[in-house]
């Protein structure tokens, strides 16, 4: 500690050592000091000189540094100085802040390279990132959270190198994405910031961080946060998960299969009351937007744009858009940011634009959303960015949207103007736009119905019937002729390139439109003047277009004027302009520089409303019509004919490719018909093949069913018969039935015989006893005459004893017969166990009858159903074999028919081929002769309609 003292400016008699020598004595100390404590005082001293003394720290003090990085891991204190000390020399965030105090002017640049030499000398040994991976794994927070910052000052100095490094470390992207996971807020927020870094430009390093499961955590954060309501964690996560998906079409497809998308509807939820937004939200809010239009950005896949926006329309992100478009209070930064995000989101995808059309504003009356943008565009005040925003929604919505051309060109039309004038529509408000004193208005509203135009050579036509009122009194005008009329004028450049754009792009590919535009004879020399002149250089991009208005009326004239025939036309500019100045002025166009920024990307972007000239899909056509009107203009009239009679060849083989094509595919949709057909019909006979074994399976089932009913049946009628009349159910004979019934009636008999035999013997005893007391009452009132009576009283007890043994005897017989009685119920009681115990032995026997007749029947009744079941069943077999064969000879005929076909399609295609040499050879003259021909290929894509743009324009062409 005394040495720290005399190196800090402890009290020293001598002179003090300057910050060089003390840096060198402290460098010394950390190398030589064997003591822990020592080097980390040591260090610790450092630390508080590398600000102030950044170059002499960085120079003598890095390699002893790292050497403690690498030997001194046990001691996290040292550790974090360490790299605290190493983030003050990289970094040049702290010098950066202290910059405004400075006076010197290459400060900055001397700052810049300070630090890129350090990271430079640090990242010199790969090893060292490396290490620092290793101390960004410790949860100690004094080490991570200094790593953490030193990791990125590295990748700011030295971005790609440093990235290199990490990619190729073992599992060094899985070590840094733990940070989003830290539970402490400082560390997981400056994590944020490095992954910024470490994401910036690379798309490997971009597809691991999104597959270690980035965009689940980050989502969290920011829901954490508050979303757009949050701080300025929730700015940086929407700064990573854009740095992760922008141009990167494997991250955008993951995060739309991970259903994040979904996950985005909340941000965009915003209140009633919009006012006193703070600047923060504002951003967020900003770059919530620019993360929507990442996923749905026309230079993406069009592929992958169409499910992103179809999964935004179906989460319901399109409608809570929509809402913020309509909502009051929003700021303008933000209202432009959404009105370009819906333009994207709709561009191209026909159930976004569908639903757009159906948003309305919340006005009394509602007027639809459309309407209300369009109002936006053509009023002056509203801001530049703004109209601008409103221009390209308008775009998208019309781009391949045919349905929406026809809605906003139908407004225009004389039969659906709303002559109450109660409400404006969308024609009237660019008719109003496109005449009005505003410049820009002139051209935003003939951009936006050129679009309306765009490849709809039906619309072009149409249009032609709308009819403008100039002023009261006057006879009303054409709006093509009211577009010449005011570019005659002689108004602003802006202006007259709007009209003139509007009027190519109406012109182009309609021969109708054309010769309505000759028709005005005033056309065509205004044109010719408007190019002969030597004007400044503004005039030079007019003079381009109209070389170009005056080019598409030569090439698409069907030369219906006699007065502006093809030829004449070409004379006229051969005697005025000359060719070669008119392809010079026609030149004029692709060379400027507005028409170079514009043809970019589709969104208008203008740095001010005097670069606002060209429009995206126009310089398309420019592309497309520059070449052929060149061609044209150098053609004699010979040459003219001559490509007149080879259209009209190639117009007759097209016509008749055309008809052997509808031929062909006729056939083959009766063949496809007849194939469905023999489908359909083998399916109905599978299935009735499948009922018929279904029922054979239940009829043999019935019959397994029946058969061990009767078994069973049988069993229990042999255990319970005692007598062996053994029974079967459903197959008892008559004979049995019978036999039953007379030995049942023969035991009835016995036993009433026996009751009666009873009754009897009952009465008789009863006589005895009544007579013996009549006896004894006699012998005592007759005791006088006993010696008289002895002999009858001794006759009489003989008498009485032969009853009594009789009674004897019969009481034996009867309870002999009570034996048997109960022996006859117990038998009927086991023959019929169905019925109950019974106490009448007839009524059993009855009963018993019964049943037995019932079941028989109900057998019988069951086995006759079933015998007609079979029946049906071999009906519909048969009936189902007979569709079979007409099946079999239907498929055999409809083979044939195959054949046949085959035949003619061969035919057809001996005759296209002998048609295909006709017109080569006419090409081969064509091409002697110098006479331009276009390849097949170009002639397929007109039937064909190619998907992509240049397919389409090649099919105007």
């Amino acid at each position: 500690m005394n040495f720290l003292r005399g190196v800090m400016g402890g009290p020293s008699a001598g002179p003090q050592p300057s910050g060089a020598e003390t840096i060198q004595k402290l460098c010394d100390r950390v190398a030589s000091s064997t003591l822990l404590d020592d080097r980390r005082d040591a260090v610790r001293a450092l630390k508080s000189l590398s600000k102030k003394y950044r170059l002499e720290v960085g120079i003598q003090a890095m390699e002893h540094l790292i050497h403690v990085l690498q030997t001194d891991r046990s001691d996290s204190e040292i550790i974090g100085y360490a790299l605290d000390t190493l983030y003050n020399v990289i970094s040049n965030d702290l010098e950066e802040e202290e910059q405004d105090d400075s006076e010197e002017e290459n400060l900055p640049k001397q700052v810049d390279d300070l630090g890129s030499q350090f990271t430079e000398i640090f990242i010199k040994q790969q090893e060292n990132v490396t290490l620092l991976l290793t101390l960004v794994e410790e949860f100690d927070f004094h080490v991570r959270w200094p790593g953490v910052k030193l990791l990125t000052s590295l990748l700011k100095q030295q971005g790609p190198q440093v990235q290199q490094i990490i990619l190729v470390s073992p599992m060094g992207v899985s070590r840094l994405m733990d940070l989003l996971a830290d539970s402490r807020e400082v560390i997981r927020n400056d994590g944020v910031l490095l992954l910024q870094q470490l994401t910036k430009s690379n798309a490997a390093i971009q597809k691991i961080v999104a597959f270690e499961n980035a965009f689940e955590r980050l989502l969290d954060i920011i829901t954490e946060e508050g979303n757009s309501d949050g701080g300025i964690v929730v700015e940086d996560c929407l700064l990573l998960v854009q740095n992760l998906l922008k141009n990167n079409n494997s991250n955008q497809n993951f995060f739309k299969e991970g259903s994040y998308i979904q996950r985005m509807k909340p941000w965009f939820e915003v209140g009633d009351d919009n006012c006193g937004w703070s600047a923060q939200k504002v951003t967020n809010l900003h770059l919530m937007l620019q993360l929507v239009r990442v996923l749905v950005s026309p230079t993406n896949p069009p592929g992958a744009t169409s499910s992103c926006q179809k999964a935004m329309f179906h989460c319901g992100l399109l409608q809570q858009l929509c809402t913020i478009l309509m909502a009051t209070g929003v700021p303008a930064d933000i209202l432009t940011e959404t009105i370009n995000t819906v333009s994207e989101v709709i561009r191209g995808c026909q159930m976004n634009q569908d639903y757009f059309a159906s948003v309305n504003a919340p006005s009394n009356p509602p007027r639809p959303a459309i309407v209300v943008l369009l109002m936006s565009m053509v009023n002056e005040r509203q801001p530049f960015v703004l109209r601008c925003a409103v221009l390209y929604c308008f775009q998208c919505f019309l781009y391949k949207n045919q349905k929406g051309q026809g809605e906003i060109v139908s407004t225009l039309l004389p039969s659906t103007i709303d002559a109450t004038g109660n409400s404006v529509s969308a024609g009237q408000l660019l008719c109003g736009g496109l005449f009005s004193t505003d410049s820009l208005s002139n051209w935003c509203a003939a951009v936006a119905l050129a679009h309306a135009l765009q490849e709809n050579a039906t619309l072009k036509e149409q249009l032609l019937r709308v009819q403008l009122a100039t002023s009261i009194g006057n006879p009303p005008v054409s709006l093509l002729q009211q577009c010449t009329n005011i570019l005659s004028q002689g108004s602003k450049v802006q202006t007259r390139v709007g009209l003139l754009m509007l009027l190519c792009t109406w012109l182009s590919n309609c021969s109708i439109a054309v010769t309505h535009f000759l028709h005005n004879p005033a056309n065509v020399p205004f044109l010719t003047g408007q190019i002969a002149e030597n004007l400044g250089e503004e005039e030079q991009l007019v003079q381009g277009l109209c070389a170009l208005l005056l080019g598409i009326s030569i090439y698409y004239n069907d030369n219906s004027l006699e007065n502006y025939r093809k030829e004449k036309l070409k004379q006229l500019i051969e005697k005025r302009i000359g060719r070669e100045n008119f392809i010079e002025k026609l030149g004029f166009i692709s060379k400027h520089e507005l028409y170079s920024r514009a043809a970019q990307k589709p969104q208008p972007s203008f740095s001010s409303p005097d670069h606002m000239m060209f429009d995206h899909e126009f310089t398309k056509l420019v592309k497309e019509l520059e070449g052929v009107i060149s061609k044209a203009i150098y053609k004699s009239s010979e040459e003219d004919k001559k490509e007149e009679e080879v259209k009209k060849t190639l117009e007759q083989h097209d016509n008749i490719v055309t008809h052997y094509k509808k031929v062909i595919r006729e056939q083959d949709q009766e063949l496809e018909e007849l194939k469905q057909r023999i489908n359909t019909l083998t399916s109905q006979n599978e299935q009735l093949q499948a009922t018929v074994t279904q029922q054979v399976s239940q009829i043999q089932q019935h019959k397994d069913q029946y058969n061990l009913l009767k078994v069973q049946l049988g069993k229990d009628t042999q255990h319970h018969n005692s007598h062996s009349d053994t029974f079967q159910m459903n197959g008892i004979q008559t004979e049995e039935v019978s036999k039953l019934k007379e030995e049942l009636e023969e035991w009835k008999t016995k036993h009433e015989l026996l009751q009666g035999q009873l009754r009897e013997k009952d009465s008789v005893i009863e006589k005895l006893k009544s007579s013996q007391l009549e006896i004894g009452t006699t012998e005592q009132s007759s005791q006088t005459s006993k010696s008289g009576g002895l002999e009858h009283n001794n006759e009489l007890q003989k008498e009485l004893e032969m009853l009594r043994s009789q009674i004897q005897l019969q009481s034996a017989e009867i309870s002999k017969l009570q034996m048997e009685n109960q022996k006859l119920q117990v038998m009927n009681t086991t023959a019929d166990p169905v019925l109950g115990d019974s106490s009448a032995r007839a009524a059993n026997s009855s009963e018993l009858e019964g049943r037995l007749e019932q079941e028989i029947k109900e057998l019988k009744s069951e086995v006759k159903a079933l015998s007609e079941e079979k029946e049906s069943l071999k009906q519909h077999l048969d009936s189902s074999s007979s569709t079979v064969a007409i099946l079999q000879d239907e498929k055999s005929k409809l083979q044939q028919e195959v054949a046949e076909s085959k035949k003619e399609q061969d035919d057809l295609l001996v005759l296209l081929a002998d048609q295909d040499q006709k017109l080569s050879a006419l090409k081969i003259k064509l091409k002697d002769l110098g006479v331009p021909v276009e390849d097949e290929d170009d002639i397929e894509s007109g039937d064909q309609g190619d998907e992509d743009e240049d397919g389409d324009e090649e099919e105007q062409d």
